[in-house]
């Protein structure tokens, strides 16, 4: 049988634990990551309008609007700028293609102390590694079972 003082801990306790942890509410949080998510998706499309604008074709335009898009992802964070956009828009930072750009680039800045090699080289694919992984064979798995439906004659 606990004593009254231990008793008095543990509530002590239970009220420090509750008062630093933190607290997350779903719809706002689901509503920062949409308003990130969809302002970086603008921001693509506004590119692949001007880029279309300027006489590029569409698959042209596009490349270039990826690549622009990884550019400011990289620069931004470089300057410890995209780490907030990240803080702020959870997931709706992560999900677009300058979310993955982050991921790359800050493995970079986090392990350049390290050398060329031993540092950026290793670690650059620390978290986006996994993605190239699984996404490559998570779409190698989806082809095999889509071939196995087209020879069964389930799918045109």
């Amino acid at each position: 049988m606990p004593t009254k003082q231990q008793q008095e801990k543990q509530k002590q306790y239970e009220q420090y634990v509750k008062k630093i942890t933190p607290t997350h509410s779903l719809p706002l949080n689901m509503a920062k990551a949409f308003l990130t998510g969809g302002l970086i998706c603008v921001l693509g499309q506004a590119i692949l309008n001007f880029a279309q604008s300027r006489g590029l074709d569409k698959e042209m335009a596009g490349s270039w609007c990826s690549l622009i898009l990884i550019l400011l992802s990289v620069i931004l964070t470089g300057l410890n700028i995209y780490p907030k956009i990240g803080k702020f828009g959870g997931a709706g930072s992560l999900v677009p293609i300058t979310g993955f750009a982050n991921s790359v680039a800050a493995s970079a800045i986090e392990f350049k102390a390290e050398g060329q090699v031993f540092g950026i080289g290793c670690k650059i694919f620390t978290i986006a590694g996994p993605v190239i992984l699984y996404g490559i064979m998570s779409s190698w798995i989806l082809g095999v079972i889509y071939y196995i439906l087209k020879l069964m004659g389930v799918t045109a």
